[in-house]
Order: structure tokens, then sequence, then C-alpha cells
């Protein structure tokens, strides 16, 4: 009883202690703003927003109106204002329009998606629909463009559509935006609002006439039957826009309509842009728009923005419809014109754009080879970026050495964020159009050089590539190599010519050239002996790079001594350095000694390789010169160049303890101990099929062993080799269709079993012993390795899992023969509009049960004609039905769109 007492008392003081007049808005804000601190500002709000619940609870409808006033003003500074929806719906029933104005404000920036407060608003909506006050009319059909749920949606279109015919401008404009935001929440009632939108384009006033177009866009880009209805059946539509068009360009100076001395240049950027989508693909509408793009081109001023503006649509339309060739080469020197604007947005956008349409035509985009080069010295990194880019995409043959010196002197004096996708795109480029192998060797040393420590590890592999497939340029590369580690005098030949770029690095250290250090250790260990006997120049003209052993193994013994040496450049320099021990004879001993060091390193691989490299000093002596002998040229693969890339990632540098160069220094190791003669024989290809060194067996029958020596003369086609591994019968009686059956060992284990166990101890045991366990007539490397070829699945039909907002998605999908548990699922985005869609992003969910992996898509922006494709790998352990969620983020013509469905056409028989 008490409490209760208290209670009123309280009420009562706060109701003595508030003012008969509410604070006025205006008065408000001023105390807001005069608050020194957030805790003066916090006391402010919260003793205003008391006094306004009070108001509330005494339903005091004289102040209701300023309350909610001041309430969606505290909600626009972050503060909670839930508490006054319900007061937004009493102003909208009231029927003086200043309450209604407050109260449908109120609405769109305080309702949520409440199915009772939304039943409520829809009645109301329904009823001011119907006022005969155009400006409450108005106010309606804004709130409900606003927060129209799908189901109010479909309970109002019908009076949408009927303002739409309205003879009263400003309504048919409100209402052709209210219907443009239908559409997108229900884009089945299309069909309702399409015949309306015949006279909305004919329409004189510009508002009605600019909501038209913009309601046909929305339209065309959702639905591509209704693309084709204004196509075919409205011939007249693209006549009467190009009419509109032109009357804007001829007409003089209108005070109503003019922006900067232009006429309406929103209602002329909007018509371009129903132009591009009308005329994609279409040649008889191209043709009717081709003179009019050519005088919006010619005849619009570009000292101002609007200009600008105009101009930018104009040449989006002519690049995406099928224009004259002189057309386009204008349109071209419109953005050409743009990268020679102070505007640094305006540079930007020309970038891009050129970017999108350079595989148009290329050859009007080479003309401003030089501008596109100049921008690469912006001190924007978007602009530079972007430069970058369209400089890759402009190499060709012709080009391609003036190109690579702007290139190679950028990657010089670039930052670190620029240097690693630089210097990939350098090495993709070389590849492609390089015009000898003596330019490109020096190439790849050049960027090697430039780059630093900022390298993806695609770099090393491929230039590791080059220089063992160019035969007779291995010593001049070694001696290249050598001048550059070693920071002697003189700089790199490029074609008989002095390089740009000084071979010393400047001033970095080895340890901040760790891909550089790798290539060199690779070198030196396969061909150290050309630069012992002088042999590295690549002709009689230059002088020769020579170096002593002693010089070469302090080199070597300085990177694995150096703390600051990654633990992968340690790896290339001590197998290196051991494979110099049968090419050098003087410091054989100072190379044992540093080897068997390794053998407590505290990293563990490295101990490894230290203990079995130390062996082949002691034990196996008479194997060192057989396993340590040159490899083969490398095979190039494509396919594994692309997992490189894929694994690097945008930006990404992993240049030391990456899984994928762990694996090419184990294989540089792997062939090393397999290969025998330097030539690369079809006896050793054979051998190096059996270890996993080739893709398939296509090498033709190796020939019959039958001796059990190491001893056998090199000339007898790794014979020995061969032998070392237990007497091979690699007869032509052995093929694909029809393999023996596998060697059952004693303890029931088959003969790949066997084949591990004789691999693992080819260092440690005498040769003798392996040829006396294996009969010489078994074919114990290929028993098991080879069968009946299973048969292949059949192939799957590829689904549409995606066909919305102008982007297509198609699954193609692929199941190995070796796993039936995994498919593989490429996914192929392209434009359904042919517009061009930026910032593509795809994820994928599948439930728990599965592992799903995906690689990198091919490229974020999707240009017409030009798909964009990805690869999913997904493993099914246990057999369940595939369902899967795809979440979708691209942007189209500027506009952000993001989306998530679900692939319920996925074939049934995936893991059938």
């Amino acid at each position: 009883m008490a409490n209760a007492i208290k209670q009123v008392i309280n009420e009562v003081a706060e109701k003595v202690k508030m003012p008969s007049t509410p604070t006025r808005l205006r008065d408000l804000i001023r105390q807001i703003r005069a608050a020194r601190t957030a805790a003066e500002e916090r006391a402010v709000v919260n003793k205003e927003c008391a006094y306004i619940r009070a108001s509330f609870r005494e339903e005091d409808s004289q102040w209701r109106c300023r309350n909610v006033a001041k309430l969606l003003y505290i909600h626009m500074l972050g503060y909670p204002a839930h508490f006054g929806q319900l007061e937004c719906l009493n102003l909208i029933a009231s029927p003086r329009f200043t309450d209604k104005r407050i109260g449908y404000l109120g609405a769109m920036l305080l309702l949520d998606e409440r199915q009772d407060i939304h039943v409520l608003i829809t009645n109301s909506l329904k009823n001011d629909l119907n006022n005969p006050v155009q400006f409450i009319v108005g106010l309606a059909l804004c709130t409900l463009g606003a927060i129209a749920s799908p189901e109010m949606s479909r309970d109002l279109a019908s009076e949408v559509e009927r303002l739409l015919k309205s003879t009263n401008a400003y309504l048919r404009k409100k209402a052709a935006l209210c219907a443009f935001r239908i559409i997108g929440k229900v884009p089945e009632l299309m069909e309702m609002f399409l015949p309306a939108t015949r006279s909305l384009i004919s329409d004189k006033n510009h508002g009605v006439l600019i909501t038209g177009v913009t309601l046909i866009i929305e339209m065309c880009e959702r639905s591509p039957d209704t693309l084709i209805h204004f196509k075919k059946e409205h011939r007249e539509v693209v006549p009467s826009l190009v009419r509109i068009l032109k009357n804007l360009i001829m007409a003089g100076y209108s005070p109503e309509h003019d922006v900067s001395g232009v006429s309406d240049p929103f209602l002329q950027v909007k018509i371009l842009r129903l132009l591009r989508v009308l005329g994609h693909n279409d040649a008889e509408a191209s043709e009717a728009m081709n003179d009019i793009l050519a005088q919006v081109a010619t005849n619009t001023e570009t000292s101002k923005n609007v200009g600008n503006a105009i101009l930018y649509e104009t040449v989006l339309s002519i690049m995406h419809i099928k224009s004259e060739s002189g057309l386009r080469v204008l349109a071209v020197n419109i953005l050409g014109r743009f990268l020679l604007n102070s505007d640094k947005n305006i540079r930007y956008v020309a970038l891009n754009t050129l970017l999108r349409t350079v595989h148009a035509d290329n050859s009007a985009v080479q003309r401003h080879r030089a501008t596109i080069l100049e921008c690469l010295k912006d001190p924007d990194v978007s602009i530079k970026r972007r430069a970058l880019e369209l400089s890759f995409a402009l190499i060709n043959g012709s080009n391609i050495r003036a190109m690579m010196k702007e290139l190679l002197a950028f990657l010089e004096k670039s930052d670190a964020e620029f240097k690693a996708q630089c210097s990939s795109g350098i090495v993709s480029a070389t590849e492609r159009f390089s015009p000898n192998r003596r330019w490109h060797v020096d190439t790849l040393l050049r960027v090697l050089i430039a780059a630093g420590n900022f390298l993806r590890d695609d770099v090393v592999s491929n230039t590791i590539q080059i220089i063992s497939e160019s035969a007779s340029l291995q010593g001049y590369a070694v001696g290249q190599l050598w001048r550059a580690v070693s920071c002697s005098s003189g700089s790199l030949q490029h074609d008989g010519q002095p390089g740009d770029l000084d071979l010393q690095g400047a001033t970095l250290p080895i340890s901040e050239r760790q891909p550089l250090a790798q290539v060199a250790s690779w070198c030196l260990g396969e061909y150290g002996d050309s630069l012992i006997n002088g042999h590295t120049n690549a002709s009689e003209q230059e002088e020769p790079v020579v170096a002593g052993e002693d010089e070469v193994v302090d080199f070597i013994q300085g990177i694995l001594s150096s703390s600051q040496s990654t633990i992968v450049t340690k790896q290339y320099a001590l197998t290196a350095l051991t494979k110099l021990s049968t090419r050098f004879s003087v410091t054989v001993g100072r190379i044992e000694d540093i080897v068997t060091s390794f053998g407590t390193h505290l990293n563990v691989e490295l101990q490894q390789r230290g203990i079995e490299y130390a062996q082949l000093f002691t034990k196996h002596v008479a194997l060192r010169p057989a396993i340590m002998e040159r490899i083969p040229p490398m095979e190039h693969k494509t396919s594994h160049q692309g997992l490189t890339n894929g694994s690097s990632g945008g930006n990404g540098v992993s240049n030391g303890d990456d899984d994928m160069l762990m694996d090419d220094l184990n294989s540089f190791t792997t062939t090393s101990i397999t290969s025998h003669s330097a030539p690369a024989t079809k006896d050793s290809n054979s051998l190096l099929n059996l270890l996993g060194g080739l893709d398939n067996f296509d090498n033709g029958p190796a020939p019959m062993v039958t001796s059990s020596k190491a001893s056998t003369a090199p000339s007898a086609s790794n014979l020995d080799l061969l032998d070392l591994l237990g007497g091979l019968d690699l007869s032509g009686s052995t093929t694909l269709s029809s393999a023996p059956p596998p060697i059952t060992t004693p303890t029931g284990s088959t003969s790949s079993s066997l084949v591990n166990n004789n691999l693992a101890n080819l260092l440690s045991s005498p040769t003798t012993q392996m040829s006396a366990a294996i009969p010489p007539s078994s074919n114990f490397l290929i028993d098991g390795f080879l069968g009946t070829a299973p048969t292949p699945p059949p192939k799957l039909q590829n689904v549409t899992a995606y066909d919305k907002n102008g982007l297509r998605v198609d699954f193609s999908f692929d199941r190995p023969v070796d796993n039936p548990n995994l498919v593989i699922v490429t996914l192929t985005a392209s434009s359904s509009y042919g517009s061009t869609l930026c910032d593509f992003l795809f994820q994928a969910a599948v439930p728990k049960t599965f592992q799903l992996q995906m690689m990198p898509a091919s490229s974020t922006v999707i240009n017409s004609g030009i798909p964009v494709t990805q690869v999913m790998r997904i493993l099914n352990p246990t057999r369940a039905v595939l369902k899967m969620r795809i979440k979708l983020s691209f942007s189209r013509d500027g506009m952000a769109i993001q989306d998530q469905d679900e692939v319920k056409n996925l074939p049934a028989a995936l893991w059938q």
C-alpha cells in the first residue's frame, strides 16, 4: 500500500515538473548541439524521450505531431525510438495533411516487418490512395514504395496501376516510382504495369518521362520476355526515344531543366541506358540509334561533370550495341580524353571502362597506350591498379618489348602491394609473347631482382622451368644469376645491349631476395660446372662469367647459415650443395662437412635431408654421381601453374613455406635420384612415369633389363639405374588394357607395398640385395599400377543454378574415375543482358556430411560474351543427396546486387 501511494506521488510530481507546452523541434536541436560531451547529449535526449513517452500515455493529440517529429530527429541521432510506431499510425489516420506528412515519414523510418502493424498501415494506405487531395495520394505512394512487403504489394498493386493512368502528371510520376519498387519485391506483378508504360514514354512532362524510362529499364533487366516484348512488338519505342533525345540536344535554354548549361542531363542518361538495353544484340535497333549516339558524343560539353556523365553513358551504349567500327573508335577516344582529366574519379572510370572494352576493340585502345602507361605513375592506388591490369591486357607480340620496359621500371619502383601482381603478370605475358628464349630468360631474371621477396611462388617455378627447357642458355643463366647474387660489377645483357636494371639489386641483401636465392641455388646445383669452366656466355662476343669452387660453396654456405633465410631457400641450397659434390673436385670434403652438420638441425625436413644426403658420402659413394646427375628438361604443365596462381589468391604472397613450393622442391630431389643421363630418352621417361614424374604411359615400351650391376655404362639408356630397383622386365607385353595380376608377398600385401619398401631402402641397402629379393622377370613397378581401365561414368547434364538480375550461372559436372565419392563442379557465370557485371563473388554452402573446396574464380568482372569460371570440388563420403544454397553478389551499372537461392535441380545421379 505504501509503495502504491509513493508511486502516485512521484507521477504527480513529474506532471508538475513537466511544462504545459512541449519543447519545439528547433529548441531541441539547439540543446543537443550545445551539449559539450556525449554524457550531456544523452541526458538531454533521455529527458526529452521521457516527456514524449508520458505524452503518448496521456494520448495528448494536440502535440502528437510535434512529439513524433522530435522522436524522428532523436532516431536519426541513433537513439532508440521504436516506442513511437503506433503514434505514427495515429497520425496517418488523422485528416490533417501536416499530421499525415509526419506520420508517413515516421512510418518509413520506424516501422519494421511486424505483421499486425503492416495490416493496419495497409488499410490506411488504401484509403489515402483514393483521397481527392493529390499530395496525400503522393505521400501514400512514397510510403508504399519505401516499406512495401510482398503481401502489401499484392494488395495495393491494382491501386498503383490505376494511378499510372491518371490525368494528373504528379500522380503518374509517383505511381511509376512506386511500381518500380513493387516490381523489385514481386516480379510477377510486372505484367499488370506493362500496358501503362506505353503512355509514360510519350508523356511531355519530364518527370513522368524519366520515371517511365526507369520503370521500363527495370522490367527489361528483370525479365527477358519483357525485353523481347519491347524489342519486337513495340517498334516505335526506339524511334520515340531517339526523337526525345534529339530534342533534348537541340533544344535551347530552358531554365526549368537546365543543369550547368545542359538540358535535363538526368533524362538524357536514363534514355541512353534504355537504348543500351534495347540495342544489345539487335542490329535493327542499333542501326536506328547510331546517328543520335554520334551526335551526343560530339555535341556534349565536357567542361562540366554533367557532360562527362552523359558521355560516359554514351560510351557504354556504343560498346554494348552492334555499333559501327567508327563509332567504337569515337567512344574509345572519349575515354582517352577522360584519362587526361584532372579529376581522379573520371580517370578511374575511364580505366575501368577501357578494361571492359579492350577485348572488343583492342586496336582502338592501343592508340592510348602511352596515356595508360602514364597512369602507372599516378599517386592514387586505385588508378594505379586499374592501369596495371589494363597494361597487361594491351600486351601482344608486337609491343611486348616496349611494354615490358615500362612494366619492369614500374616493378622496380612500385610499392610492395603491387610487386606480386605485377611480377606474375610479367611472367604470364612473357610466356605468351616472348620473341626468343634469350629475351625470355633475361626478363625473368630482371623480375627476380626487381621484386625482391614480394613474389608469388609461380614466378620461381616458372623461371626454373624455362631455364631447364633452354639447354643453350643454361650456362648463360647461371652466369647472370651469379653476377646478381655476388654483387659484382656489370649489368644484365638484353639482346646484346646493356640492360636498364642493375643485376646487383641495388642495396638489397640476399635475405630480402629469397626467390632470387632459390633460383640461383637450383641453377648452381644443376649447372655449377659451367660457371667454373667459364661456359656462361651466350655468344662469342660476350665475356664469360667465371667463379671458383670456393666462392660458390661460400655463397651457398652463407645461405644455409643465415638466420634470415627461409626453410625453403635452405632446402634449395642444401640439395644444390649436395649436387655440386659431383661437379666440383676440390671442395668435396668441405661440402661433405656442411651437409653432415645438418643431420642435427632443428627443422625436421632439413635434418632428414642432411641425414639422407650424408649417406651418399659414406655408404653409397658409388651411387652419388648417378643419383645427383642433371635432371632432364622439365615438361611444361599449364594446369600446375593455374593451381599455383589460384592458391596464391589475389594479393597473396607466400614465399617460404607454401605447400606447392615444397612439392616442387621434393620433385626436384626425386627426379635427380631417378635420372641418370642428361638426355631425356624414352627409357628415362618411362621410369619417371612409374615414379609419378609424368602424367601418362605413352612413351612406348621400355627395354628388357638383364644386368644386375650398377656399373653399366651410361650409353645403355639408363639400364643401370633401372637395375638399381631390381631387374625390371618392362617389355612391350604390358599394356593399359590387360595387365598381369599383382604379385602377392608372403605377408599377403600386394606388389605396391613392395615398391614402397624398396624405394625407401634405396639409400640404405646394397644393390645386390635388392636385386636378389626380386626376380629379374618381375614387373613389380607396374603390377598393381595398371589394370583394366574402368568404364567412365555417364555424362551428367548441365544445370542452370541461377538466372536472375542479369546473371546466369550454369553448373557442369565431372566425376573422376579413381574417386567415386568426388564430384568436380565447374561454374560458368555469364551476363544475361550483355551488360558488364563487376565485383562478382560466388559463395556456396552444403550440409556438414559433405566436404566443399572452392577454387578462386577466373575473374571478378563478367564482360559480354566472356564468361567467368570457377571450380568446386565436392566430396561425399556417405553418398547422401546433395543440397546446396548459393549466395551471389555483384554490381551492375554501379548498383550493388546481392541475392541467395537454393539449387533444387541438381542431378540425382551425381554419386550413383
